[in-house]
């Protein structure tokens, strides 16, 4: 990660991810537009209204995509990869909603003495639930995804602080949402062709079918584990940590621990990343230092510190050994406090 901002940190992972994403939607646009005809051959007024569809649909299946990379990263760690550029995937979501809405103006508005944002915007005032205007939902939709393109670099995220910019970003899901309504009340009455319907119904399944599965994994991560007299939870057996890779134990006040055991030592830090919250404890310990599975930012097990010139902190927590059992105090230290780690040589005497 760079000390300073720049516009584009470009690594080999990167360039193959955008490679890969690029081409994966110049692929669907091209082949919805060679066999889409002849599915909805009926329903199609030319090629304009399958442009439109193209774009449509396209932006559809990566805002799914975008919302199933978060639940299958908690339940597949090879799935780590995806998620490290997810905000390029919105940002090119965006555009391709874009692609859809110039399609739109062009076709609809084309021939009208109207302002093409007028006819679109106020041809529809029926606000029924069945008739309301979609047109308004879809806008809605671009917009909310136009301020998460916007500010998806990290300059972003440090001006509004990552707690602002995670609730900014969690916005997408109100996008998802109107994108779902949008469909519904315009394709999809109108559409006597099921091809439409069983995408849509696909979308809204793979998305909460991963949320709810990824949610009651986690709830059994959340699991409290005993503590004993003075409010030392117990962690796991020493022999049980792994070199090198995180153990996360939750809290009685429901916060993560991130314990990580690195060479003879075992270290416990916060489990939420200063980055974006991304969990460490998941993560590795890679040249020394605790590296989060998202974007790689970097912390020493021992005093929850970035290593300089970095200057982002995380909360540590002690540790102790209770014969073979290791307790960690889970009242978190401030960030950055250096903590006495817990020796294996010790563990073994």
């Amino acid at each position: 990660m760079s000390a300073r901002y720049r516009p584009v940190q470009w690594t080999r992972s990167k360039v193959a991810y955008d490679l890969c994403l690029g081409g994966g939607v110049a692929l669907y646009l091209l082949l919805y537009l060679r066999w889409a005809p002849g599915l909805v051959e009926s329903t199609l007024i030319g090629g304009a209204e399958l442009r439109m569809r193209a774009f449509g649909t396209c932006a559809l299946w990566m805002l799914t995509l975008i919302l199933c990379i978060g639940p299958l990263a908690r339940l597949d760690r090879r799935f780590l990869p995806i998620l490290y550029n997810r905000r390029h995937f919105g940002v090119l979501t965006f555009f391709v909603a874009v692609a859809h809405l110039y399609a739109v103006l062009g076709w609809y508005t084309a021939f009208s003495p109207i302002d093409p944002w007028v006819a679109l915007l106020g041809s529809n005032t029926d606000l029924s639930f069945l008739g309301f205007p979609f047109e308004w939902l879809g806008l809605a939709a671009l917009v909310v995804l136009f301020a998460m393109a916007a500010t998806s670099h990290d300059f972003w995220l440090a001006f509004l602080t990552p707690p602002v910019w995670k609730r900014l970003h969690m916005l997408v899901y109100a996008a998802y949402g109107l994108v779902i309504m949008h469909v519904t009340l315009g394709v999809l009455q109108a559409e006597t062709n099921l091809a439409y319907a069983a995408m849509t119904g696909i979308s809204l399944a793979a998305v909460a079918g991963l949320h709810v599965v990824a949610g009651r994994v986690e709830a059994r991560r959340d699991a409290v584990p005993e503590s004993d007299m003075a409010g030392w939870v117990q962690v796991a057996r020493i022999d049980e940590l792994e070199d090198g890779v995180g153990r996360t134990v939750t809290l009685p006040d429901g916060e993560r621990a991130a314990v990580f055991r690195h060479g003879n030592k075992i270290s416990a830090l916060s489990n939420a990343c200063a980055h974006q919250n991304g969990p460490l404890g998941e993560g590795r310990i890679l040249d020394g230092c605790v590296t989060c599975p998202w974007h790689g930012f970097q912390y020493d097990p021992e005093t929850g510190c970035a290593p300089a010139p970095f200057t982002e902190k995380v909360a540590t927590y002690r540790l102790k050994r209770d014969g073979d059992r290791l307790l960690i105090d889970p009242r978190a230290l401030p960030p950055g406090t250096r903590t006495e780690p817990v020796r294996l040589a010790e563990a073994a005497s």
